[in-house]
């Protein structure tokens, strides 16, 4: 399990312009005592029987001063030691990486290194005012795969100047690189950002839910296909993302993941349904239990979508493994 320990903003050197930290993670940064409280909170509740990951999160941990790196990489070390977590992780940006970091997250037995990559299209990230371009991710993760560290990369979709050509050219980056792992994010337009006004201002209109999900689900597809595990989609649902006036607009649901999962199962069985020739068809799908639903969709809507063309009724078992078949049927 993965423990989190946030500090919103520490290290960044400016604010992108999708981002609002503290209402996206919930917990502002004030200090080394802001971490020391969320130690004791989590000693609290952490069983010590399970492996579990520490991680910094929420801000560029590699761009901080040397020392001050330092010094909270030693505020975890007494928790390690009484065997509440047995790694370290923590994200940053791929411009903040040097040597003498690498030295002293090695010295802490620091794991995994998450890089905020979200596109390797240089003119998105000039419109997302990140301050480096693409070259500068491939020349991180090379850094840090070289020093043995597990690299995972954050990318997002809907971003502003995003097309087909860009995504493609991401998902051949990342695969080329091949990152230990990632997770996908929609943009979404928080309160409190440099998009929130270009959304007002009519500078920017997100994309919808269904080409949102399309979009996710065609880097989960290039990633997995390649071997690159994709460990979350979606933004984590938690109350303060989800109050009134935090979200202003954007393709936001609470189980994003679940609905391109869903897509791709639908994308999948789809290519099943052209091959048939026409007529009428009882289709029964056969998968395990814990996968059931993400198969028939939220609300029945895969199923909706197939039984859709009036040819085809649409049966779900429960089995060992995936399996479709199709049985010819009179259709009154």
């Amino acid at each position: 399990m993965i423990i989190p320990l946030f500090v919103s903003f520490k290290g960044c050197p400016h604010r992108c312009l999708f981002c609002n930290q503290p209402i996206i993670n919930g917990t502002a940064y004030h200090g080394v005592e802001d971490v020391k409280s969320q130690l004791r909170t989590l000693a609290g509740w952490v069983r010590k029987d399970h492996r579990n990951e520490l991680a910094f999160y929420g801000g560029s941990f590699t761009a901080l001063p040397l020392a001050e790196q330092e010094a909270l990489l030693e505020l975890v070390m007494p928790y390690r030691k009484a065997g509440y977590f047995t790694d370290l992780r923590l994200s940053t940006r791929p411009d903040a990486i040097s040597p003498a970091s690498l030295s002293l997250l090695r010295d802490y037995g620091v794991r995994t290194v998450e890089l905020g990559v979200q596109s390797l299209d240089d003119v998105t990230l000039t419109l997302l005012d990140r301050g480096h371009d693409a070259h500068c991710v491939y020349e991180a993760t090379a850094q840090l795969q070289a020093a043995g560290f597990a690299v995972i990369h954050q990318l997002m979709v809907n971003l502003p100047g995003e097309t087909e050509e860009t995504l493609k050219k991401t998902l051949r980056g990342v695969t080329a690189m091949h990152p230990e792992g990632c997770r996908i994010y929609p943009l979404l337009v928080i309160e409190g950002t440099k998009l929130a006004d270009w959304y007002r201002k009519g500078c920017y209109t997100p994309l919808d839910l269904a080409e949102t999900v399309r979009r996710c689900a065609y880097l989960y597809e290039g990633l997995t296909a390649a071997g690159i595990p994709v460990i979350r989609m979606g933004l984590q649902p938690d109350e303060d993302l989800r109050a009134p006036g935090r979200i202003l607009a954007g393709p936001f649901h609470p189980s994003f993941g679940e609905l391109v999962h869903s897509y791709v199962w639908q994308k999948k069985i789809d290519a099943l349904i052209a091959e048939q020739k026409s007529g009428n068809y009882n289709m029964v799908i056969t998968v395990p239990d814990r996968l059931s639903s993400i198969v028939r969709g939220q609300h029945r809507s895969n199923i909706r979508h197939w039984e859709a063309s009036g040819r085809i009724k649409v049966q779900v078992e429960a089995g060992c493994q995936f399996e479709v078949t199709f049985h010819d049927q009179k259709m009154v």
